[in-house]
């Protein structure tokens, strides 16, 4: 770790002023440059030279008084001047990037993260800030091993090593295997990967099944996400970007004592943005940027060991998005007549264009995203013993207003596409962690949430009058009956009542001084209930039995009423070696659990009936087993690496059907899946100016066995709705990601005010990807890379300012692809954004 020593000089009085003199040095004796000094509560102060030397001049100073010593990159300390002896003063630089001197609290108490003996990355705040990784979405570029994907909030899945969520469109009654948690709190629904982070100071993204140090059971990891605290002292800082395509984005956070024992905290954060594909038929943008955030926190210090927090919180998103785009057309099996370009040409009809990068549509059907969540926690520690109990009480809603077109097209074929809902949870965890004597630490805790999920008040699948030609599944002149469909649709009522409870605990033991055992355990208790009412309405009335057996070939009643509980226990056991003073090993195996699974998208059929056998799925069973190795092989670098292993029975998958009337497709188990790879990331400071970081994650994962899955959008129509795809690729997973970036910096004086000039650049890579459950040969995304860059001025108090670019090479590439509804062979993209450009300002007391 590097250091800024203060070497103080003396202080003479001359003629009723005092001279006072210094340098300010790092560890290796270099002076640091344009470093500001300050007394404080005065406005006399200096910046020192390229040597590090500086002079203040001011009026006769009486002792004590106090220095206020910083400069960008290093913590801003406080001295107190007590005489004229010399002093000196340690001053730890603040790095931008990870370092084996970042503290983490993942396992519940402060900890150097090279000691851990768990794959985690941590971004600070710093980073999150000046690389303009304001969500997830972002963030994972410079996280190899995490994957995002969102179609829309709802249809959101964040996944660690390609687990997580299902991937494609969401099914409700699936829980997330990735946990997100803000100051320990848990957000149980995916669509909290989509927000704006505010006011963050890190985020801790461990990797691999964490059920004993957590309370929501996480089979693929955790996102760990950690606010700024209140604070006694004030403190406020202001930030502002502007970009092309009319981008605004406004941050603002406040702290600072209300009373001698109460501190508050105020943030916010809004982000704007003009939308980035043109709707030729209404002669609109549509994927824009409306997002609005406010966190409010109260610190109430007790005493020196107890304290409550109080936070709140509130997010609304407002877009015009997220429109898909047709992105290609797949040859099915089915009938020429049946095929994508025959439909279209007998009904008239062309695409606004073939190539997805022109970013048009013609969509008849309004895009709304309307996207609420927030809630309340309180938080309280005390400290007993040599640990801290903590309590942590929750209470979070959700609420999701959407209209989407999901046949892609300008065609009347499904004119409403609506799935409004509302949530609510409440959470308890109580923890002790801490040691336990001199060789023996832990965490033991206890959790609950219950959670209750219904539609708002019901979701609606409605056709238009093009829906008989895409539905048309013979050569039946019945099918164009003028109106048989027109306004004929669904609507669905469901509700989905859950409770979740846990015990868990993992106690570390020091063998010796280099040896520890670990060990944990977790026992979960899930109880569900869904009620799902399906029923049609609309279209044309008649008595023609041939006709309403057309209606029902496209859309029939469905209902049914699950209820299910089940218990599990898992566990781990580590064992870490430290096998030198910078070298740290482990070697990991553990198990874990996803609890059951209820479909809340409606069900499939077969020979007309309805397969009620679908409504649960089995728990996923999770065995995993790792290797990692941590070193710091000099002062400011780190290197490490890791290898892994997991085998999952029972795995939870979302599958696309070929049925209009199933919504977002259904849950199916596949009997094995294995995901295996290596991952390495390392950080280095090469000097004062120049630091580097980056990671490397290869990720390999297969469908061991799945003998029923649903066909290819390409073998649409064939002889078999189903296909065994044992073998093949899981979807969204990239063999090979990786990220690298790095700045140089150099001390400077901008406008009267000490700093330093910086340049920056983060490049993202990842090869090709799966985009469909069941592996497609044209569903597959080529893979791209992306580099960004920044250049500018910070100081650590004052104005701050530099410009940044994000893609710049202006590559085109697609996040997902998406069939669209009745597989008549046509799917969409989410297109990736394109160049941007900006500056941002940024003002700090």
């Amino acid at each position: 770790m590097k250091h800024i020593f203060l070497v103080l000089g003396y202080l003479l009085p001359v003629a009723g002023f005092a001279q006072f003199t210094g340098r300010v040095v790092n560890e290796n004796n270099t002076g640091v440059p344009y470093a500001s000094v300050t007394i404080k509560k005065t406005t006399t102060g200096a910046v020192t030279d390229s040597a590090g030397r500086f002079s203040l001049e001011s009026r006769q100073q009486t002792f004590p008084f106090s220095l206020i010593i910083s400069s960008a990159g290093y913590e801003t300390r406080e001295l107190i001047v007590r005489n004229s002896n010399v002093n000196n003063v340690l001053i730890p630089l603040q790095p931008l990037y990870q370092k084996d001197t970042i503290i983490i609290t993942s396992r519940r108490r402060r900890e150097v993260l090279q000691n851990v003996p768990i794959p985690i990355s941590v971004v600070t705040g710093a980073l999150v800030e000046d690389a303009g990784a304001f969500n997830v979405n972002r963030l994972k570029e410079l996280i190899p091993s995490v994957q995002l994907y969102s179609s829309n909030p709802r249809n959101t899945a964040l996944n660690i090593r390609g687990q997580g969520t299902t991937f494609g469109l969401t099914n409700d009654g699936v829980e997330p295997g990735v946990g997100f948690y803000v100051d320990g709190v848990y957000y149980a629904r995916p669509a909290a990967a989509t927000l704006d982070f505010i006011d963050i100071e890190r985020i801790e993204v461990l990797r691999g099944p964490q059920g004993t140090l957590f309370g929501k059971n996480t089979t693929a990891g955790a996102f760990n996400v950690i606010t700024r605290k209140p604070s006694f002292k004030p403190g406020a800082n202001f930030e502002v970007s502007y970009g092309n395509y009319g981008f605004i984005q406004a941050k603002s956070s406040v702290t600072g004592a209300l009373s001698k024992k109460l501190a508050g905290r105020l943030s916010f954060s809004g982000t704007q943005r003009n939308g980035l594909i043109e709707n030729v038929a209404t002669q609109k943008k549509t994927n824009d940027i409306n997002n609005l955030g406010i966190r409010g926190q109260l610190l109430y210090a007790l005493s020196d060991k107890v304290g409550i927090t109080l936070a709140a919180d509130a997010t609304s998103q407002r877009p015009d998005g997220y429109a898909q785009v047709v992105a290609g057309v797949v040859t099915t099996q089915r009938p020429a007549y049946r095929q994508f370009k025959q439909i279209i040409t007998d009904l008239n009809y062309n695409l606004p264009s073939r190539n997805p990068f022109d970013r048009k549509i013609d969509h008849n059907t309004a895009w709304r995203s309307n996207n609420d969540l927030g809630g309340a926690s309180l938080n309280v520690d005390i400290k007993l013993g040599s640990g801290t109990l903590t309590s942590t009480s929750a209470w979070r809603y959700w609420k999701w207003d959407p209209s989407n077109d999901r046949d892609f097209t300008g065609l009347p074929v499904l004119t409403l596409s609506q799935a409004p809902s509302k949530h609510k949870n409440w959470s308890q965890e109580i923890r002790y962690a801490g040691d336990l004597s001199s060789r023996l630490s832990g965490v033991f805790g206890l959790f609950a949430i219950g959670q209750d999920l219904k539609t708002n008040p019901y979701h609606t699948e409605e056709s238009g009058d093009a829906q008989w030609r895409f539905s048309q599944s013979t050569t039946n002149p019945k099918w164009n009956t003028p109106g048989l469909f027109d306004g004929y649709g669904i609507r669905t009522t469901s509700s989905l009542n859950t409770f979740s409870g846990a015990a868990f605990g993992q106690l570390d033991f020091a063998v010796t001084e280099r040896l520890h055992l670990l060990g944990g355990l977790r026992y979960n208790y899930d109880k569900k209930k869904v009620a799902f009412n399906r029923e049609t309405y609309g279209g044309m009335e008649t008595n023609d039995p041939d006709l309403i057996a057309l209606k029902n070939a496209v859309y029939t009643n469905q209902a049914f009423n699950t209820n299910t509980s089940n218990t599990n226990l898992s566990g781990l056991v580590t064992v870490a070696f430290k096998a030198a003073s910078q070298v740290n090993t482990y070697a990991t195996y553990s198990t874990n659990y996803k609890s059951v699974g209820l479909n809340l998208g409606g069900l499939p059929t077969a020979g007309g009936e309805v397969l009620l056998d679908l409504a649960a799925i089995k728990p996923e069973y999770v065995q995993h087993i790792e290797f990692g190795l941590k070193t710091t092989p000099a002062p400011g670098t780190t290197l490490n690496l890791t290898i892994y292993n997991t085998n999952i029975k029972d795995y939870q998958t979302q599958v696309q059907t070929a049925e209009v009337g199933v919504n977002r497709g259904y849950l199916a188990n596949a009997e094995k899946v294995r995901i295996r790879g290596a991952e390495f990331d390392g950080n280095t400071r090469l000097n004062n100016h120049f630091s580097l970081y980056g990671a490397l994650a290869y990720t390999e994962g297969i469908y061991v066995s799945f003998k029923n899955a649903p066909v290819p959008l390409e073998e649409t129509g064939g002889p078999s709705a189903f296909k065994d795809i044992s073998g093949g690729d899981l979807p969204g997973i990239s063999k090979w990601t990786t990220s690298l970036g790095g700045e140089f910096a150099t001390p400077s004086i901008f406008l009267g005010k000490a700093g330093k000039f910086f340049i920056a650049a983060d490049g993202y890579y990842r090869s090709g990807f799966s985009s469909s459950a069941s592996p497609s040969q044209y569903l597959n995304i080529d893979g791209y890379a992306l580099l960004n860059a920044r250049l500018g001025f910070r100081v650590s108090g004052g104005l701050s300012a530099f410009l940044w670019g994000r893609n710049l090479l202006d590559q085109h590439y697609f996040e997902q692809l998406l069939p669209a509804a009745g597989n008549a062979g046509h799917y969409a993209a989410v297109l990736g954004d394109p160049r941007t450009l900006g500056i941002t300002l940024r003002y700090a007391l």
